[in-house]
């Protein structure tokens, strides 16, 4: 369900701007397939290109850390991803009527259950705790794919959207030319206006 959950949120505000390829993975392929590219470009040492497309996007390989496998076994992992793109998506302040609407209804006609629904519901209603939403990022590739999600689920066109993102890549520990990599990743991926 965690996995429906986050394409529910893709298909929502930012996420719906995808490449059509990236929608086709589902929602934590999405998440671990961006996050691995960034990484592994970030290790080679490339420099971020933001304009470049990415070639189609495929998931990582399933021994990687990256694997959407890693993340299915640990349930509060990927429910943190599924907070992650939440929390996100409340940065600029609240989620308005508006916002909340159009969450709910993809939420409904994917018919991922009450149970899903209630969570959501919850989570958006509910302060973010940033604290244990960054502390379930474990390993090096968890944080990549904790901001990653968060990335995918905006685009920081506020300073409220671009404070929380530097703040949480602060939390998270991670590099900046590492984020660099992860924004330029994100916005490859999106469907060019």
């Amino acid at each position: 369900a965690t996995g429906a959950i986050a394409a529910v949120l893709l298909g929502s505000k930012t996420g719906r701007n995808l490449a059509g390829n990236a929608v086709k993975l589902g929602g934590l392929a999405v998440i671990a397939g961006l996050g691995y590219q960034a990484y592994k470009n970030y290790q080679a040492g490339q420099a971020p290109e933001p304009t470049q497309s990415l070639p189609e996007l495929l998931p990582p390989p399933s021994d990687s850390p990256f694997s959407p496998d890693a993340a299915i076994q640990s349930e509060d992992f990927a429910l943190a991803l599924v907070r992650a793109m939440i929390a996100a998506a409340k940065a600029d302040g609240h989620i308005d009527d508006s916002e909340r609407s159009r969450i709910m209804d993809k939420v409904q006609l994917s018919g991922i259950g009450s149970e899903a629904e209630a969570f959501i519901r919850t989570e958006l209603a509910n302060p973010t705790d940033l604290d244990a939403m960054v502390s379930a990022a474990r390993t090096e590739e968890q944080k990549v794919e904790l901001y990653t999600a968060s990335r995918l689920a905006i685009d920081p066109d506020t300073r409220a959207e671009r404070g929380y993102l530097d703040m949480l890549a602060g939390r998270l520990g991670l590099a900046d030319a590492l984020v660099d990599h992860i924004e330029a990743t994100v916005s490859a991926a999106k469907v060019q206006a």
